[in-house]
């Protein structure tokens, strides 16, 4: 699957829109994690069991995605787009989103 974040596939030519397509996932880290992090705030500096989460979180929305745009025939997605949200303490949700095409 091609994913891009432009509205076209450089040396391709679209040959099929497919629509929107979207995959999100909404997580949060276990206590323990969450514990150590806390405790770096206190410090500062980079909470990778934070950084570690959201990576974890866009990887299981952009695969949601691409199952979406697989179901529609797609071969790529185009002007793709993340997007994250609060949706309790300590947890987000991650949505991603795009165009799905047919592309030769």
């Amino acid at each position: 699957m091609i994913i891009v974040t432009t509205e076209f596939v450089p040396g391709k030519e679209i040959k099929e829109l497919k629509g929107f397509v979207r995959g999100n996932t909404v997580h949060s880290k276990h206590i323990g994690k969450d514990l150590l992090a806390g405790l770096k705030t206190i410090v500062g500096g980079e909470i990778k069991e934070y950084t570690e989460m959201m990576d974890e979180a866009r990887q299981t929305a952009i695969g949601r995605m691409v199952e979406d745009a697989r179901a529609k025939g797609a071969n790529a997605i185009i002007g793709l787009r993340l997007q994250s949200a609060a949706i309790m303490q300590n947890t987000s949700e991650i949505i991603a989103y795009g165009t799905a095409v047919y592309v030769e």
